[in-house]
């Protein structure tokens, strides 16, 4: 691999760790588009190495936010009793269509991308029910919560297996949408060990993404974050229906 495409990744990688640090969007709904759009990554690669990518960089952010009190276990476990059984699931299901359809998996893939990177942004925009009161953590025990949270889990958790899209933005959409709150490693190893991750994609990615992550998180106090997220999600929307394009013109 030549300097420059060393030096593109990392540049990606920074770039995507600053909006992730401004936004607080998700690290995967980001990085993916540009892996492929961008890097010209195939997807069944960009959806592996992405993946790896957002296991390391949410390593030290999970360690800080711990330390800081900021971790509500029942939620925590709730989510995993669905996400880490719907993780299993999607990569199980991204695996057996590459087995019958072969490089068709990267049209499936587009396709899925596009239209999480359409449907996500605009429902961050929207702001679903954006009045709705809080439940309490305590009420996560509560027989009726659990269930639903742990359904929450699972569908994020299927997606991420299929995409890698989902662990942060897909949850935490949800869980304001029907409760008002304010999954990497499965899914990483699962990835690696079907192939679907490309180390030199992985690491130069690292490089400038994690400083970028610090990088963008100092920048909150000097940027109009929230503007910039607007603007964000209006150009995810845009690469996610010129993604759904293609594979649709690709298809006809």
């Amino acid at each position: 691999m030549d300097v420059t495409a060393i030096a593109a990744r990392v540049a990606v990688g920074l770039v995507v760790g600053i909006l992730v640090g401004l936004t607080g969007l998700g690290g995967g709904m980001v990085l993916l588009p540009l892996l492929i759009s961008v890097l010209g990554v195939p997807p069944i690669l960009a959806v592996g190495s992405d993946a790896v990518i957002n296991l390391i960089t949410k390593v030290g952010a999970g360690g800080l936010h711990w330390r800081q009190g900021n971790v509500s276990w029942p939620l925590v476990r709730n989510l995993a009793y669905g996400s880490i059984p719907g993780a299993i699931l999607g990569v199980t299901v991204l695996a057996w269509i590459r087995s019958v359809y072969g490089n068709g998996v990267n049209e499936f893939l587009r396709g899925a991308i596009g239209l999480l990177l359409v449907l996500i942004p605009l429902g961050y925009i929207i702001h679903f029910r954006p009045a709705l009161p809080s439940v309490p953590f305590e009420s996560l025990q509560q027989y009726r919560y659990r269930w639903g949270v742990s359904f929450i889990g699972f569908f994020a958790g299927t997606l991420v297996g299929l995409t890698s899209i989902g662990s942060g933005s897909v949850i935490l959409m949800l869980l304001l949408v029907f409760y008002g709150f304010s999954l990497a490693a499965l899914t990483s190893f699962l990835q690696f060990k079907l192939g679907n991750v490309n180390f030199a994609v992985v690491l130069p990615v690292l490089l400038g993404s994690v400083p970028g992550g610090i990088l963008g998180a100092y920048l909150t106090n000097h940027v109009p974050a929230a503007r910039l997220k607007q603007v964000l999600c209006a150009l995810l929307m845009a690469v996610g229906a010129r993604l759904l394009w293609g594979v649709l013109a690709h298809a006809n």
